[in-house]
């Protein structure tokens, strides 16, 4: 399975992500996280091609790492819904929306043009809540 977590900025989607991988089998897991994708191809450029560029990679890397076998988690804003949709119509993809109304601190990289799933994501409104609550919604609503 790959699991997408898809969010503005400082919304929990790593934090989340990492605490999902807690739960999966080690040796099979991967995560994949936009900012460290960024560093390893030097991708600075936050311009809407260049993070429809970096989400591909994302989509790509995953794609392969999944038909070897492994659960894939990857945490990116992702702001563009198109490539969300086609990426879960031809994959096995849970989308899963992170959002809060909380200021974390890092609001300064909000993507002004997201666009929020509107059909088969689950939905993590991570707002007023701990990471174990969060975790514990996650958990029980994947089946985990």
């Amino acid at each position: 399975m790959i699991y997408w977590f898809t969010g503005q900025p400082g919304s929990g989607k790593t934090t989340l992500a990492f605490e999902l991988m807690k739960h999966l089998p080690a040796a099979t897991t991967v995560h994949i996280d936009g900012d460290h994708l960024r560093d390893v191809f030097k991708n600075k450029d936050y311009s809407e091609a260049g993070r429809r560029k970096n989400i591909e990679r994302a989509q790509d890397i995953a794609k392969f790492l999944n038909t070897k076998g492994y659960s894939v988690i990857v945490s990116l804003v992702s702001p563009y819904k198109d490539q969300r949709d086609k990426f879960k119509s031809e994959n096995s993809v849970v989308e899963i929306y992170v959002h809060t109304t909380e200021t974390r601190g890092r609001e300064h990289f909000a993507v002004d043009d997201y666009e929020p799933p509107t059909e088969r994501y689950l939905d993590m409104n991570t707002t007023d809540q701990s990471i174990e609550e969060s975790t514990n919604k996650l958990l029980n609503t994947l089946f985990l």
